[in-house]
């Protein structure tokens, strides 16, 4: 594993993924940040962090996505690799809230977002970007946002952190093929507020009250609606309100 550390950069994301356009980088290339001065989270989303205090890192993953239609996987295998890793320091009441949002109780503690591009010989290369609240303690700016810092009262080794989600993230992905099903099934069991009945908002900003059921294998998340029929929808068209 290569493992490039920057001291200041507009977007760690953007930065590997012109690397990996201008020459062949190795499978499971890191870069860490400092400090990310456009950092960037789902849907356009800012993604801020106070110098020095957290994990910013962006992850090159090659050879794992074979087929466009099978993308969500990658994000499966992602976000179960850091809720296992954070559960080995004894994070308490790890959930992931739809798509990949990484939370503590209700609160959030990390993102991840993940970018796709297909190559012309139909080779799919991803970059996983992820932010992880370790030792900020001020949020008095972002109300729902957590720290490792401040859920455990202690503060974290940010290298030993990262160095344990990329052996995680790395096993998940070898053992992929064999253990596809026990993984989107560990995925299901985790997503935050899974059958609990919750209010959501959807793109017409019209609310209503629904029960998520699991994950469609396309990555839509499914809701049982107050008629009794389950409902598939994509990241812009729903939002949870909690």
């Amino acid at each position: 594993m290569k493992v490039i550390k920057l001291d200041a950069i507009d977007s760690t994301n953007e930065f590997l993924k012109g690397l990996s356009n201008k020459q062949e980088q190795e499978n499971f290339t890191v870069v860490i940040a400092e400090r990310q001065t456009k950092g960037k989270g789902q849907m356009g989303a800012v993604w801020t962090s106070e110098p020095g205090k957290n994990l910013i890192m962006s992850i090159l993953v090659k050879d794992f996505l074979l087929d466009i239609c099978r993308i969500y996987n990658l994000n499966i295998a992602v976000s179960l690799a850091v809720i296992t890793s954070l559960e080995s320091y004894n994070i308490p009441d790890l959930s992931i809230k739809w798509p990949n949002d990484i939370m503590s109780y209700n609160k959030k503690i990390g993102g991840i977002l993940i970018e796709n591009s297909i190559k012309s010989d139909g080779m799919i290369i991803s970059i996983v970007g992820l932010g992880l609240n370790v030792n900020q303690t001020d949020f008095k700016t972002l109300p729902k946002a957590s720290s490792l810092a401040v859920i455990c009262n202690r503060q974290f080794d940010r290298e030993e952190l990262l160095f344990s989600i990329m052996d995680k993230i790395e096993s998940n992905i070898k053992l992929w093929e064999e253990n596809a099903e026990m993984f989107w099934s560990a995925y299901t069991n985790k997503l935050f507020k899974k059958g609990i009945p919750m209010p959501f908002s959807d793109q017409n900003n019209q609310n209503f009250m629904g029960i998520i059921q699991g994950i469609s294998r396309f990555g839509k998340l499914q809701v049982l609606l107050e008629d009794d029929s389950i409902s598939e929808f994509d990241i812009k068209e729903i939002q949870m309100l909690y």
